[in-house]
């Protein structure tokens, strides 16, 4: 007897952004089989009072470790997503050659600091390690630099650039979905406007996408959106602005003008496009946010520490209320915390942006959703890691009525699957990919706060992994358990 999972009577959000209708969805092996009346089911569930749509697609991830290390993803997986891009932010597992230390917060490598000498080979160890999701990933920049030029920052020769180009290439045809960025972080940050374009050329000629943590996200925002839309003129590519945001009391309203922005390179030909996450909240290593030379003391005042390896008593803290209870200021605690074993590792939540620009943000017709969570479940880290997509669905479709259930899904469904070529999947169609996601759109619910950071969501019933059933929720508060882990490294393709 054929194996076929059947959803009854269930209201269907295909992803497209029309409106939900009832109909009975059966899948068989790995695809959907039939939208309509469909025959019996080994397994059948009822869907009566429920939303059926694609999996989610986390398109800004930092899961590169997690999904070798934490491959049964739960804190994924709970929130409904079915698929995550890795390598953003110029940084990854892939490819690193050389003997130069690898970019970025230790945490992005786990604790056995896994690398890759290729994207090929990172590909086959997602295979091998089985994630209960699917996994896209990126090129990072800081990864060409390190393989190509050591340790430090330095512009490269000529020589050197066409190395970088060699390596980049290489990487894309071994199946990576883009180039990533990182203009704030070191060693990318040094690199000019045109190395960048010439690397993002490469995209372009395959139809893939350059996506850039923009070099400025507060004071110079504007100049920075201006640079990504040169790169992807100058290199005929598609451009995604990652986490896009107007960071810093005195930028709180210039994401009007960055969309004006977009809206005329989009008419004159530059494809651009962004995703955002449902924060006023960014995280990342504290490290990359101080500068002993020239500390932002506004920026400190408004930082909480979420891992902190030296002291892990002051995780779930603002710097400034440790600093008056040590009688301190807040650059000499940094740097005491930074200089302490492990400060390195230290990942920081800063409150830094204002609710108008992010739901502008994400009102927007070409924003996508991304958690840019870190995936360090020491501490306390940013609820968004465990809450982002029932966040959307809880607060600004239900609650703020900002977005129309139809469009959420399609944000983060249909849309970024178009936008990354992850073909066959993002909608429910006969013979599309069975990544589903069941859920109850007057339940769900992000549990995950600042202080409790790490409680799955409520509202999430089920989902379908390529066909299999990889998650089921035990209960009204938030418990789940996996089932399978029947994830796979993906691919660029387009539909013929």
């Amino acid at each position: 007897m054929t194996e076929r999972l059947v959803f009854r009577e269930v209201s269907v959000l295909d992803g497209s952004g029309a409106p939900a209708f009832v109909a009975d969805v059966s899948v068989v092996g790995e695809h959907i089989e039939r939208v309509g009346q469909v025959p019996v089911g080994t397994t059948e569930l009822d869907g009566r009072g429920l939303h059926l749509s694609p999996g989610f697609v986390d398109v800004h991830s930092h899961d590169d470790a997690a999904v070798l290390e934490l491959p049964e993803l739960e804190f994924k997986l709970a929130q409904g997503c079915t698929s995550v891009v890795v390598g953003n932010c110029g940084f990854g597992l892939s490819p690193l050659t050389g003997s130069a230390e690898p970019p970025g917060n230790a945490s992005l490598f786990g604790p056995k600091r896994r690398r890759f000498s290729s994207i090929g080979d990172y590909l086959l160890a997602i295979d091998a390690a089985r994630p209960a999701l699917n996994v896209a990933t990126l090129v990072g920049h800081h990864n060409l630099l390190v393989s190509v030029l050591g340790d430090g920052e330095r512009a490269p020769t000529a020589s050197e650039r066409l190395q970088l180009k060699a390596l980049l290439a290489r990487a894309l045809d071994d199946g990576a979905v883009g180039l990533s960025t990182g203009l704030i972080y070191r060693p990318g940050r040094s690199a000019k406007t045109e190395e960048i374009a010439e690397l993002a050329a490469l995209c372009g000629e395959r139809g893939l996408l350059y996506t850039t943590h923009l070099r400025s996200e507060s004071a110079r925002l504007l100049e920075a959106v201006d640079e990504a839309i040169a790169i992807g003129r100058a290199a005929n590519c598609r451009v995604q602005i990652s986490h896009h945001k107007a960071a810093g009391l005195r930028n709180w309203g210039k994401t009007e003008q960055t969309h004006a922005r977009l809206a005329e390179a989009n008419a004159a030909g530059v494809d651009v496009a962004f995703d955002v996450y449902p924060y006023t909240a960014g995280s990342g290593p504290l490290v990359e946010y101080f500068d002993p030379k020239q500390p932002d003391l506004e920026l400190l005042d408004v930082t909480r520490l979420a891992t902190c390896p030296p002291f892990p008593e002051l995780e779930g803290r603002m710097l400034v209320d440790i600093a008056r209870e040590q009688e301190s200021d807040v650059p000499t605690l940094v740097a005491r915390i930074l200089a302490g074993p492990g400060g390195e590792r230290t990942l920081c939540i800063t409150f830094t942006m204002g609710d108008e620009d992010l739901e502008r943000n994400l009102a927007h017709p070409l924003s996508m959703i991304g958690s840019d969570g870190l995936a360090d479940l020491t501490g306390k880290p940013h609820p968004r890691l465990f809450g982002t997509f029932p966040r959307v669905l809880a607060r600004y479709v239900r609650e703020r009525r900002l977005l129309a259930l139809p469009e959420a899904v399609r944000k983060m469904t249909r849309a970024p699957c178009e936008r990354f070529g992850l073909a066959g999947r993002g909608r429910i169609e006969e013979g599309m990919r069975a990544d589903l996601v069941l859920f109850d759109a007057e339940r769900v619910t992000d549990l995950a706060s600042y202080d409790d950071p790490q409680r799955r969501p409520a509202g999430i019933e089920c989902v379908v992994v390529n066909g299999a059933l990889a998650y089921r929720s035990l209960g009204p508060a938030g418990a789940g358990a996996v089932i399978s882990r029947a994830g796979r490294a993906l691919t660029p393709a387009w539909p013929a």
